[in-house]
């Protein structure tokens, strides 16, 4: 038997099995893909999680990531506003991050099952048993659940956002392009908005949110880009000018902004499985990261103190909301503004006059140093 099993191996996952190994557990990590792989992701970083990862030996300034401390937002029509980024933040591609910190893991002798996922979870007399779609099983004390937005797992667990079909996807690209570097930039247009910020190796990640009746009324995705997104004329230019390095785009489907929860069926759930702030908050990849921090700091108290288990999933949930539950409630709250033109329009309009409010909505949407 491990002691910690964890299903996923996104940023969440990674940093979890990576502090836990340092601290002496033995970790077992179960991911579907083969590193290094893409994901849709808007891969900008907040500055908050440096302190952390340089903690854990996993410093991604080696990854010679873009420096971003500018931040710009367009209405539909291409009315701009823009602003400082305080604590300032990075990118780099989670193609280039989590193949790094799977290194990095594995360095710590976390052991990976690699091209398999989890079929079922049982916790049954004090402890799990994970059937792989391999066919064998894995028994383990501690299970972290990092299996990203939407999974098979989470219809098992009958979770209420599953049962609702999300009206959202994503799309990504990679591009390079004649823009600042050190600028991300959020574009709106109907029933949308896309980001764009520099990456590693003088690239640019573009990735957009949009409906699928958007995609619908247009049947392909050139064509919504053509009719749609390019209504903005800085959306315009991008698609006139870049580069586009993809034959085909990275896209993901039903992606869900509901109210989770971080504990199911005595799993602590992190990452985009415990909740997910809406992209045009732009903090996903740190508040994952965080939340990795998170589990592994309650789940080290459980083995170092020999709390119960209630008390393990208690302290959990607790800090689990005390640093996520505000952030996710601002970011559905500030995304009514966007995706309507008319209100988009507004919005854009009187944030122009209102600075101190465009800083703090950005305070309340991203975290402190940790």
């Amino acid at each position: 038997m491990t002691d910690i099993a964890i299903v996923g191996g996104g940023l969440a996952g990674l940093v979890s099995a990576l502090g836990l190994a340092k601290a002496g557990l033995r970790v077992v990590l179960v991911e579907k893909k083969v590193y290094p792989f893409h994901r849709v992701c808007g891969e900008y970083v907040s500055n908050e999680v440096l302190p952390y990862l340089r903690a854990l030996g996993a410093d991604p300034a080696l990854l010679q990531p873009a420096a971003i401390n500018r931040f710009m937002l367009t209405s539909p029509k291409g009315k701009a506003l823009f602003a400082p980024l305080d604590l300032g933040g990075f990118g780099i591609s989670r193609y280039a991050l989590d193949h790094y910190l799977y290194q990095v893991a594995q360095q710590q002798e976390v052991q990976f099952i690699l091209q398999q996922t989890v079929q079922d979870v049982r916790f049954t007399g004090d402890a799990f048993t994970l059937q792989l779609s391999g066919g064998e099983t894995l028994a383990a004390k501690v299970v972290l659940g990092a299996f990203g937005k939407r999974a098979n797992l989470d219809r098992q667990l009958n979770r209420p956002f599953f049962q609702a079909r999300s009206p959202y996807l994503g799309i990504k690209y990679h591009l390079r392009y004649d823009a600042p570097r050190d600028l991300i930039a959020l574009h709106n247009f109907k029933e949308g908005y896309a980001g764009i910020s520099a990456i590693e190796d003088d690239r640019y990640c573009f990735c957009y949110l949009t409906t699928r009746r958007n995609l619908k009324a247009h049947r392909s995705i050139a064509a919504m880009e053509q009719a749609v997104l390019c209504r903005n004329p800085h959306l315009r230019r991008i698609f006139e000018e870049a580069d586009f390095l993809y034959d085909q785009p990275e896209v993901i489907n039903e992606i869900s902004f509901a109210p989770k929860t971080c504990i199911e069926n005595h799993m602590l759930l992190c990452g985009d499985a415990a909740g997910m702030i809406t992209p045009l908050c732009g903090n996903g990849m740190a508040m994952a990261i965080h939340s990795g921090k998170i589990a592994t700091d309650q789940v080290l108290r459980y083995f170092r103190e020999g709390l119960p288990r209630p008390q393990l999933e208690e302290n959990y949930r607790r800090a689990w909301q005390q640093q996520f539950a505000g952030r996710l409630q601002v970011g559905r709250a500030v995304q009514q503004l966007f995706g309507s033109p008319i209100l988009s329009e507004v919005a854009v309009g009187a944030l122009q006059w209102l600075p101190p409010l465009v800083r703090l909505v950005m305070r309340q949407t991203h975290g402190q140093p940790f």
